[in-house]
């Protein structure tokens, strides 16, 4: 699939961080978070310019209750610290969904499992390695 790390001297921990590291728009940053949906984890790619709307996510999941998990918890299920979850290779299985929002990019960047890496890749990348489904998140 020709997926190559870029390693950066600066830091890429936030979303503002990396799109300047990268120079590109910070809507370019595929943000990786961890939701706990009635306490069960669920891995979101969207946007960096953009924010999780848990209305969305709770009907989209059937779930009570959505809340943002913690750092320990999203370092157990995903095996990455906050500032660098990357997408693909999880510590443990676990739902993807990925906003259809960043298809406004031909390319994004994710986090490359520490707080100074990104992996560049397309939509149909994306989806290819981490075999998330699109929604409607934002």
């Amino acid at each position: 699939m020709g997926l190559k790390i870029t390693e950066l001297e600066e830091s890429t921990s936030t979303c503002e961080l990396a799109a300047a590291a990268l120079g590109v728009a910070v809507g370019q940053i595929a943000k990786t978070l961890v939701f706990l949906a009635d306490d069960q984890p669920v891995l979101i790619v969207a946007s960096g310019d953009n924010k999780i709307k848990s209305g969305k996510l709770k009907r989209l999941l059937g779930a009570a209750m959505v809340r943002m998990a913690d750092p320990d918890t999203v370092k157990r299920v995903t095996g990455y610290p906050v500032g660098g979850v990357c997408p693909v290779a999880l510590a443990e299985t676990i739902p993807i969904l990925l906003d259809d929002s960043m298809y406004r990019f031909p390319v994004v960047y994710a986090a490359a499992g520490t707080p100074r890496s990104a992996l560049p890749v397309t939509m149909a990348q994306l989806e290819m390695i981490t075999g998330g489904k699109w929604a409607d998140l934002v």
